[in-house]
C-alpha cells in the first residue's frame, strides 16, 4: 500500500508563521486519527486513514453527517468549514502523491523569506506525478532529482530548503533583476549565506540565469571572485569610448571586496570616477533608483558616478551613455592605456 507523507515529530523551526492550527480538528468519534490530524492542520489522505484502521464506511459517514468535507479525491479536511490558506499547503502535497513538496515562493516563505507573498500554493512533483488542478495550488513538474533539497527537522508539510527554494524561483522571474534582488534578500535576512546558495546552484541542472546568479553572489559576499567579468575598459573600447586611467577593486571596513573604482583624468584638469558598488541591500530595487538619482556626486573638479555591479552587467549600455554624457572622451585611434587590475 502507497503511504502517504507524514511529517516528523515536532522540533523547533527557523520558518516563519503559526505551527499549529488555529481550531482543534473534529476527531472526536475518530480518535484514532486526531494527532495525524493535528499534526497537518485538520487534513488527511484517505490511505492514512486506511492505515490507521478508519474504513472507508467511517469516513463517508463524518462527510455525510457534515462533521468533514471531501477537498480532494483522496484528502478530507476534519472540518465542516473552508480549508485555509495555510491547510492548502497540507492539501497540495497530499493530493500531489509521496514526492510531493512545496517549492518556489511558498517554501521561501516556510523558509522564513520576507518578500511579496504569493497567494498561490507551489507544489513539486517529479515529471510523471500528475495531479488534477486544485483551487489556489500551482504544480510544478521537473525531471531534476530534488529528494537531497527536502529540508529536515520541519513540523509542516514536506518542503525544500531555503537555498534551493529561492533559486527555483529567482530563475522563472521574467525581471533577472528582482531575481538578483531575491537572492540578495535572502542572505541581507540572515537566512543563509551567499556560498551556500552558490553551493545549491552547483546541484540544479541547467538553472536558468546561473552565470548571471554566481557572479552576483560572487559581489555579495565580497571575496575573491568579486566582480569577475567586469571589465569597464574593455566595455569602454567596445563603445569606442577612452578606456580608464585606472581600475582598482577598494575593499569595506570589514575587509571584503566590495568596489570598484575606475578612473578617467581629463584634459581640462577634471576626474571623473565610476564608482561600481558590489554591495546589496534589503530593499534592491529601491536602491538602484536612488543610486541612478544620485550617481552624480560633483566637486568643483570632481565628478563621481555610482551604480551596482548587477546593473554594468545587465545594462552596460546605460552607463557607457552616463559615461559620454559626463565628458568622457571618444577613443583617440590608436591610442593604447594598459588599464591596472
Amino acid at each position: 500500500m502507497t503511504r502517504r507523507p507524514s511529517p516528523a515529530p515536532p522540533s523547533d523551526s527557523s520558518a516563519l508563521g503559526p505551527r499549529r492550527p488555529p481550531f482543534e480538528p473534529q476527531t472526536n468519534r475518530v480518535p484514532e486519527a486526531r494527532d495525524l490530524a493535528v499534526r497537518q492542520w485538520g487534513l488527511l489522505h484517505r490511505a492514512q486513514l486506511r492505515d490507521l484502521g478508519v474504513s472507508h464506511g467511517r469516513v463517508e459517514h463524518e462527510i455525510d453527517v457534515g462533521r468533514w468535507i471531501a477537498v480532494a479525491p483522496d484528502v478530507v479536511a476534519a472540518q465542516n468549514v473552508g480549508v485555509s490558506r495555510e491547510q492548502r499547503k497540507w492539501l497540495g502535497v497530499l493530493h500531489a502523491g509521496p514526492r510531493a513538496v512545496l517549492t518556489h515562493a511558498t517554501a521561501c516563505e516556510q523558509g522564513g523569506l520576507r518578500w511579496t507573498l504569493d497567494e498561490t500554493v507551489h507544489v513539486l512533483t517529479p515529471k510523471g506525478d500528475l495531479a488534477t488542478r486544485l483551487p489556489g495550488v500551482r504544480f510544478h513538474q521537473t525531471r531534476r532529482h530534488y529528494t537531497g533539497w527536502v529540508r529536515s527537522g520541519d513540523d509542516g508539510p514536506p518542503c525544500l530548503d531555503l537555498e534551493h527554494a529561492v533559486l527555483l524561483t529567482s530563475e522563472r522571474d521574467r525581471f533577472i533583476r528582482r531575481a538578483i534582488g531575491r537572492l540578495a534578500a535572502a542572505v541581507q535576512q540572515q537566512l543563509t549565506t551567499a556560498d551556500s546558495l552558490v553551493e545549491a546552484a552547483a546541484t540544479i541542472r541547467k538553472l536558468r540565469h546561473g552565470d548571471f546568479f554566481r557572479q552576483a553572489l560572487g559581489d555579495i559576499a565580497g571575496g575573491a571572485q568579486s566582480f569577475a567579468e567586469i571589465d569597464v575598459g574593455r566595455l569602454c573600447t567596445s563603445a569606442g569610448l577612452q578606456r580608464p586611467d585606472r581600475q582598482v577593486v577598494r575593499r569595506d571596513k570589514d575587509g571584503r571586496r566590495r568596489y570598484l573604482d575606475c578612473t578617467w583624468r581629463l584634459p581640462d584638469g577634471r576626474t571623473i570616477v565610476l564608482e561600481v558598488d558590489g554591495s546589496f541591500h534589503l530593499y534592491v530595487d529601491n536602491w538602484w533608483r536612488d543610486m541612478k538619482r544620485q550617481r552624480a556626486v560633483v566637486s568643483w573638479n570632481h565628478l563621481v558616478l555610482r551604480c551596482a555591479s548587477v546593473e554594468i552587467r545587465l545594462e552596460p549600455e546605460g552607463i557607457i551613455e552616463d559615461l559620454r554624457t559626463m565628458g568622457v572622451p571618444r577613443r583617440t585611434p590608436g591610442f593604447v592605456c594598459d588599464v591596472p587590475a
